[in-house]
């Protein structure tokens, strides 16, 4: 494994504000050695931070994706900030730990999908619900799965001509204040698109939707050379390929693959199965990133198949297949108790995100050794 430092050049470039990008270091046999967690609450800081310095900087991770969402005290818009949420100066802290151990930092707020969560609505269409996809769809006391609604989570209305204002506002307010070259936009399980009540997206082709927004989305981040990331699962087709709804789609957006820019960043997740849709996105010209969970098993297997793309294709191609990352569903706070032993569910077994972590990177180490 080759890993190239530019001290000289990294220290030029920080004077002039740009330090995430210039301070990743190269890696050959992943380029990307990621790790995807709620970004913390304030009083999980100081354990956060423990984390990055002495088991992430460790395992030589160089990208930390938080989904921040609206855990941000926000100037923008601070009706849309968290009750308990972050501040200026204890990000500019997670910045500072981030820089120090060469990690790149991207933050993520949920856009198009996830507006809504079970029986909650969340903060945007909570504050702006003129801007809800399917307003006469009313959220239940109750929820439950399956429903006659198709309720999962509620979306915004890619078209409604106030939302992009806000949500702007709100990217380039948390890429400033987390110094980041990038922007992970969420966008996965999009249920909701294009509804036949909307009055502005009925009878609209859903992937010319979904590529609408994601082409939006690139193109303001692009106005300040930053790159956007998204989840895979809305490209891939859920009825040829038998991957199902949850982890591709049944409402025809997967056809967005060939309508969206290609410089967007794929996080390609598979959760149940160690299904090799990386070679699908490469193919289509995309860069990919394979994104395990809570089964070691399967994150060693997908660790496995990444490198071996990397090595069995042309060197066009290999450039596509980008590498790996963690990814942890619960919040920081949680995943840290699990990882230090704090509190353990021992119903859980074998299959948790912290034994997966573990597990993925291990065997990074070991064929980083090997090669």
């Amino acid at each position: 494994m080759t890993r190239l430092y530019f001290p000289l050049f990294v220290f030029v470039l920080s004077l002039l504000g740009i330090t995430a990008m210039a301070q990743t270091p190269i890696d050959s046999l992943l380029p990307v050695r990621g790790f995807c967690i709620a970004a913390p609450q304030p009083k999980q800081l100081d354990t956060f931070i423990k984390f990055i310095n002495e088991e992430l900087a460790p395992r030589q991770v160089n990208t930390l994706i938080l989904r921040v969402d609206f855990n941000y005290q926000f100037d923008s818009h601070p009706e849309l900030r968290d009750s308990l949420a972050l501040s200026k100066r204890e990000v500019k802290r997670l910045v500072k730990a981030c820089q120090k151990n060469n990690i790149r930092l991207i933050p993520q707020i949920n856009l198009l999908g996830h507006q809504s969560w079970a029986s909650k609505t969340t903060n945007l269409l909570r504050v702006y619900p003129e801007f809800d996809e399917t307003p006469h769809v009313k959220m239940p006391e109750k929820y439950v799965w399956p429903n006659a609604d198709g309720l999962y989570c509620k979306s915004y209305c890619p078209l409604h001509p106030g939302v992009h204002a806000v949500v702007f506002e709100l990217m380039d307010e948390i890429c400033d204040v987390f110094q980041a070259d990038a922007f992970h936009a969420g966008m996965d399980e999009v249920f909701y698109i294009g509804d036949d009540k909307c009055p502005r997206c009925s009878g609209r082709d859903k992937a010319d939707l979904f590529a609408g927004e994601v082409n939006s989305i690139r193109n303001h981040l692009a106005q300040k050379n930053r790159k956007l990331w998204i989840w895979g699962d809305r490209l891939i087709d859920g009825k040829t390929t038998g991957i199902g709804m949850w982890e591709g789609s049944f409402n025809n957006t997967y056809r967005a693959i060939d309508l969206i820019a290609k410089d967007v960043m794929i996080c390609d997740w598979h959760y149940e199965r160690p299904d090799q849709t990386a070679v699908y996105f490469a193919t289509k010209g995309l860069s990919v990133i394979t994104c395990p969970w809570r089964k070691p098993g399967f994150a060693v297997t997908q660790t496995q198949d990444m490198v071996k793309f990397r090595k069995s294709v042309t060197p066009v191609m290999k450039d596509r297949f980008q590498g790996m990352m963690q990814t942890v569903w619960s919040g920081a706070g949680p995943f840290l108790d699990e990882y230090y032993g704090v509190s353990v569910n021992p119903e859980s077994g074998e299959n948790t995100a912290t034994n997966c972590f573990k597990s993925m990177f291990g065997e990074i180490k070991k064929l980083s050794e090997s090669n």
